[in-house]
């Protein structure tokens, strides 16, 4: 049966109905879901109780609060969700810390009266899950069809970055920092990126969560390449935390910093979120490792090499 009324608490769910062609049927949004930009009109039906007017180091430590008194992360206005009566509710069980997951719709689905909405919630580890991941809010939507064919089509744009990568000659070494203080790198499906972008990937597998990286391991790898992508960061806030870096002795001792090699990406809508733009990621790790092969536009808009 085909799903009338979707509400997704999850931004990258969120893009997958509209990829789908299905955003107007989304009556209900988590406060992170701002793409494509038209889903602003809708209620935000969670919030955070993380302070996010600091840096970095002052967003963890706010997350160490909380999660020391053991309560979650977010709030979900139950009341609202009721309201809209949903048939399929989206949401996450990858990271608690991340976005809404279904310990946090325990009290709304608990006083449900009436049919009860079905609940998908998403975990992807890797690229493959990711996909697996599409068909299924696809099949829970009713356009299961159409699932498959953006799948199709989405994996036909990362090959084809393949394939151009491929004929570089030269495989940069290139250190993905997922968070900056402290320093996080780039796991689950971001080392399947880099490498389908031309590069080597440094300090993460495939399909393993984000590991915590130590100051001495990545001066002692000396990456190539630095790409700063912080979860939930726009553009803006990530050069703005790069002052968190800069003030390190061990920073101006690394290759890619020398050589002007660092880049900053909006890491709110890229990288970060499993779902189609994950593509448009792998394109702008192509630009960023062989611009002369690769121009997609986004150099300026969404990355900028740091200064």
């Amino acid at each position: 049966m085909s799903a009338q009324r979707i509400v997704s608490l999850l931004p990258s769910a969120t893009e997958i109905v509209a990829t789908l062609g299905l955003a107007g049927r989304l009556v209900g949004r988590s406060h992170q879901c701002d793409y494509p930009p038209e889903v602003a009109a809708l209620p935000a039906l969670s919030s955070t109780k993380v302070r996010l007017d600091g840096d970095s180091r002052d967003i963890h430590l706010s997350v160490e609060e909380i999660l020391t008194r053991a309560v979650s992360v977010y709030d979900v206005d139950a009341a609202r969700l009721r309201a809209l009566r949903p048939d399929v509710i989206l949401t996450q069980t990858q990271c608690a810390i991340c976005a809404v997951t279904p310990a946090d719709l325990e009290d709304a689905l608990r006083d449900w009266t009436g049919a009860r909405p079905a609940l998908v919630s998403l975990e992807p580890d890797d690229l493959s899950e990711v996909w697996g991941d599409m068909l299924r809010v696809g099949e829970a939507v009713g356009a299961s069809d159409r699932a498959r064919a953006a799948v199709e089509d989405l994996q036909a744009r990362l090959e084809a970055i393949r394939a151009r990568a491929a004929t570089a000659g030269r495989r940069p070494r290139v250190a993905a920092i997922e968070w900056i203080e402290p320093l996080m790198a780039g796991g689950n499906w971001m080392p399947e990126l880099v490498g389908i972008a031309g590069g080597e990937s440094l300090f993460a597998q495939p399909g393993v969560h984000s590991p915590w990286l130590a100051w001495e391991t990545l001066v002692g790898a000396d990456p190539e390449v630095i790409v700063i992508l912080p979860c939930g960061f726009h553009l803006p806030q990530g050069l703005k935390d790069l002052a968190l870096l800069r003030v390190r002795p061990e920073w101006r001792r690394l290759s890619a910093v020398r050589r002007g090699e660092v880049y900053v990406v909006d890491g709110q809508h890229f990288f970060n979120r499993p779902g189609p733009r994950l593509v448009e990621s792998a394109e702008i790790l192509a630009e960023i490792l062989h611009p002369g092969l690769f121009d997609f536009g986004h150099a300026g808009r969404d990355w900028l090499r740091a200064a």
